[in-house]
């Protein structure tokens, strides 16, 4: 697993969400083309009041523009909830056939109040090292 130098940070109502992505070269096949990246993210809950995860929205731009939107309930098949002052982390992998490109996102979320929010997760770059590059 290498590190990434290429993630985002970004606060929404006092939720600031990090993103670290990582190249998997073990997981790749550039000769497919398969590049996987995997990605740890840090959700980190700084109001006053509880808030709870209830679906995610990505949007995965390849470097050659093609796109795609991924939908789903939860992250990693939980909803977790996150109390004042607590952060929930959790690690996820994305495959592309580029050996770069983009993901970004929203986490659809609802605060214990019953209000509905989008955080937004900002655009992180998932792209091979130049040590790994194959041509």
């Amino acid at each position: 697993m290498r590190e990434g130098r290429h993630g985002s940070e970004h606060t929404t109502e006092n939720v600031t969400i990090r993103v670290t992505p990582r190249y998997l070269p073990e997981q790749s096949d550039p000769s497919e083309p398969r590049y996987v990246f995997g990605y740890h993210i840090d959700v980190r809950n700084n109001a006053s009041e509880g808030i709870q995860i209830l679906s995610r929205r990505w949007r995965i731009i390849e470097s050659d523009g093609e796109a795609h939107e991924v939908e789903g309930e939860g992250v990693i098949g939980l909803t977790p909830h996150i109390a004042p002052g607590e952060s929930f982390h959790y690690a996820s992998y994305c495959p592309i056939r580029t050996e770069w490109g983009t993901m970004e996102g929203v986490y659809i979320a609802r605060w214990d109040s019953g209000r509905q929010t989008e955080l937004t997760v900002a655009r992180f770059y998932l792209a091979v090292p130049r040590t790994e590059v194959t041509h």
